[in-house]
């Protein structure tokens, strides 16, 4: 039969190659790198979701409010012919 010490001949059964410590570490660099990657791309994302969120709506306008009304609340005897914006 074979001798004690021999290797299988199967080679499902034989030693798992193991990459050298160094390569190891490098695999671990890399992987913390993406990850961080990752992780500040959906921290960035959020940031962006939430400023979109809460300016929802606000801008500027440099325009004179109409004679006698404040803006806070639209006049009732304005047609709707007046309200109306084409934008081109």
């Amino acid at each position: 039969m074979g001798a004690a010490g021999a290797e299988p001949t199967t080679p499902s059964l034989g030693r798992a190659n193991t990459p050298p410590p160094h390569e190891e570490a490098n695999t671990v660099v890399i992987a913390a790198v993406v990850a961080l990657v990752f992780v500040t791309l959906l921290t960035v994302l959020a940031v962006i979701v939430v400023y979109l969120y809460r300016n929802k709506g606000s801008y500027l306008t440099y325009e004179q409010p109409a004679a006698g009304s404040d803006g806070s609340e639209p006049t009732e005897d304005a047609s709707p012919k007046d309200k109306e914006e084409y934008f081109i």
